[in-house]
């Protein structure tokens, strides 16, 4: 059982297992902060100027020590905080900055807003970090949420619009404008956020991993669906394929060069020339992100291609199969729309078998097992994939198996969609949780012992 239990199951389902913030007093006596974004603050706290209370360290170097830990973007988890840092580089060859156990990493690129890490380590960091060094009477714990503060990150990022380069300067960070509260107070403020975000932290945690059981068990019922039938009790045979097994004894088993020609997609060239595409065009144009995009049809795209650019790809008409051989690789998608794909792509001429039952044959990744890992890792052709055998029901059997997995991973996916908004619900809770304890709009402070 996937869901571990109807306990388990329920508690997932709920969107806001933490009380809501209204359950928390507000402070006696408020004050116009003086600044727009901010509104009213506690009358007893200060508003400072970044640079007064955590100025930037502005050392750089040119590259990367080979003893020191490196920080890059890609290695703090968003809003969170939380550093991962498995995958480290053995060198670094762009500018970067260093820092101190104690300071604070914020990063300044636009999307990466929203990155706040506080290391206990010395080390290095990217460029696109600025490392933030707290003064005395400044809690790095405390000063960390306050820079993931929404409305302050939000500020932020209008100053990005317009600019070639989406990023803020550490003199816009410099200036910006910081709550500061009395030292023990701070020290509350962290304790409890670190309290209440552990917490909800959890609970996402384990709505994710319900989301992977489930995910799991999804595939298992198709992948036994479309290699074993329906019928449990049906009489089975060796099928002579190491991947599938035995399956039914009525079943054929054939390579897919031998039930269609496995052909690949092509690309005008060169590809950004703006000669091949017109927005009023009869065929879209399909990138690899618009089938990462999608789940098992494609009905739209972001772009369309002119005729000249069309006659220089090739065209599917609405139903047709066609699997990635790049970036998202072995990812089977079958077109609603009329299209045209690239060297990116196969595609299968001459297919009579069920479009959807093939759709469900290659998305459980059963089909590639030998020739790698299903996603980024396999390397697929058209020779690999013709050489792929498939098991044959009938025309008739492929149908209701389709039927089947329809209807029973429709069922999967409401319950997938369901924890994810729960999920959305408990982050939103976190921001808000953060946003009103750093801003005083909440007091907190009896709430710690």
């Amino acid at each position: 059982d996937a869901g571990g239990g109807d306990g388990v199951m329920s508690d997932a389902l709920h969107p806001l297992s933490a009380q809501p913030l209204r359950r928390f007093k507000r402070y006696p006596a408020y004050k116009d902060s003086g600044v727009e974004w901010l509104g009213t603050i506690p009358t007893h706290w200060e508003v400072k100027r970044l640079k007064y209370v955590a100025p930037a360290r502005m050392s750089k170097l040119q590259s990367k020590p080979s003893d020191a830990a490196y920080v890059g973007l890609e290695h703090i988890e968003p809003w969170t905080g939380q550093l991962l840092l498995e995958n480290q580089p053995e060198t670094v060859d762009s500018v970067v900055a260093s820092f101190k156990a104690g300071d604070i990493l914020f990063g300044k690129l636009r999307p990466y807003l929203a990155k706040v890490a506080r290391p206990e380590f010395d080390g290095v960091c990217t460029s696109e970090i600025l490392p933030l060094s707290p003064v005395c009477g400044c809690s790095q714990r405390y000063l960390a949420y306050a820079l993931l503060n929404a409305p302050y990150i939000h500020w932020l990022d209008s100053l990005t619009y317009g600019t070639k380069m989406p990023r803020v300067s550490p003199e816009q960070v410099a200036v910006s404008f910081v709550t500061l509260p009395p030292a023990p107070e701070q020290r509350a403020i962290a304790a409890f956020l670190d309290r209440e975000t552990a917490r909800i932290d959890a609970l996402v945690a384990k709505k994710e991993r319900l989301i992977e059981l489930l995910q799991e068990k999804r595939t298992a019922l198709i992948t036994r669906a479309v290699t074993k039938g329906l019928d449990p009790t049906v009489p089975m045979k060796d099928s002579g394929v190491e991947w599938l097994g035995e399956i039914p004894a009525h079943w054929e088993v054939k390579k897919v060069k031998r039930l269609c020609v496995v052909r690949r997609g092509a690309s005008p060239r060169p590809i950004d020339d703006p000669i091949y595409f017109d927005d009023d065009g009869e065929y879209a144009w399909v990138r690899i992100a618009d089938v990462t995009a999608s789940e098992r049809y494609l009905e739209t795209t972001t772009q369309r291609l002119s005729d000249l650019g069309r006659s220089k790809s090739v065209a599917l008409e609405p139903g047709e199969l066609f699997v990635s051989i790049a970036a998202t690789v072995g990812k089977p998608i079958i077109t609603k729309i009329k299209c045209c794909i690239h060297d990116g792509f196969v595609y299968f001429v001459g297919l009579r078998e069920n479009r959807e039952y093939l759709y469900y044959l290659f998305s459980c990744g059963e089909p590639y097992k030998g020739l790698g890992k299903l996603g980024t890792q396999l390397n697929l052709n058209t020779d690999t994939i013709g050489d792929i055998y498939l098991p044959r029901p009938s025309g008739e059997e492929q149908q209701e198996i389709v039927q089947f997995l329809d209807t029973e991973t429709a069922k999967i996916d409401v319950l997938i969609a369901k924890i994810r908004e729960a999920i959305k619900h408990l982050k939103e809770l976190r921001t808000a949780l953060i946003s009103a304890a750093v801003t005083g709009k909440i007091d907190v402070r009896e709430e710690i012992a």
